[in-house]
């Protein structure tokens, strides 16, 4: 995120005298829009103004530049965002495996097999319409990251579908997730979650529900709601119907 993007940060003093990073955010450039993310304040310095300063810090430097700021907020976030101006979307929600169940029948469903270079012209063809830009940066650093995520399928020659992910410090991550129908969804995530034995988070669109009680024969249960939301606009960038799983809140 500090390599694509820009950050900043508030130092302060804790209880003990020692000062430390208190608060932060985060930009990262997608074009004519950027995500505003990692808005972070620890516990003991809430209620002191640090998120909104640099929110608005973020802010300033977007609206100079002209470009229109998006975020996925949290519902304890919500309200901060909407009297900063920014405006609800669509929505997605956030749910957690703890640990892989007992194996369960797979659906008859195209083959996934691993990311190849000559896929990224097409990635990024289906990619940037239903983002609403180009991401490749990021995409090309999260297929590094996690390699065995870094998935596609093929059908009727052409790319029917991708996915990537992320490990953590607790849990992996996957997503985005692009397909076109639900069976390739299915397909790719089966293959992803086959890897992994531990945690692992995903972000579902709530126009893709219908996927609910799959994953949750899988083991996923809800965390938490996020609502995308934009300043400076009506409509969130791109066109998420073709998408499953988003990036995370602080990748988009």
């Amino acid at each position: 995120m500090l390599a694509l993007g820009e950050a900043w940060g508030i130092d302060a003093s804790a209880a003990d005298g020692r000062r430390q990073l208190a608060a932060s955010t985060v930009i990262l450039p997608y074009g004519l829009f950027a995500w505003v993310s990692m808005v972070l304040v620890l516990p003991e310095f809430r209620r002191r103004g640090y998120a909104t300063r640099l929110l608005h810090q973020a802010l300033a430097t977007l609206a100079q530049r002209g470009v229109t700021a998006v975020l996925d907020a949290t519902p304890a976030g919500h309200a901060v965002y909407s009297q900063a101006g920014f405006v609800d979307t669509w929505g997605f929600a956030r749910y957690r495996r703890e640990r892989a169940p007992v194996a369960t029948a797979r659906p008859a469903a195209p083959a996934t097999h691993a990311l190849r270079e000559s896929d990224w012209p097409s990635i990024d063809a289906l990619d940037a319409p239903a983002f609403g830009a180009s991401r490749l940066p990021l995409l090309r650093h999260l297929a590094l990251r996690w390699p065995r995520a870094a998935r596609v399928v093929h059908h009727g020659g052409r790319l029917r579908g991708f996915v990537f992910g992320r490990d953590g410090r607790e849990a992996y991550q996957i997503g985005p997730l692009w397909a076109d129908d639900p069976s390739t969804a299915m397909s790719l995530l089966d293959d992803v979650l086959g890897a992994v034995a531990g945690p692992v988070y995903l972000d579902l669109l709530d126009s893709r529900k219908a996927l609910l009680p799959w994953l949750q024969e899988r083991g996923f249960q809800l965390q938490r709601p996020f609502t995308r939301m934009v300043s400076g606009a009506t409509q969130a960038p791109g066109d998420p119907r073709p998408i499953v799983l988003v990036a995370g809140p602080e990748l988009g």
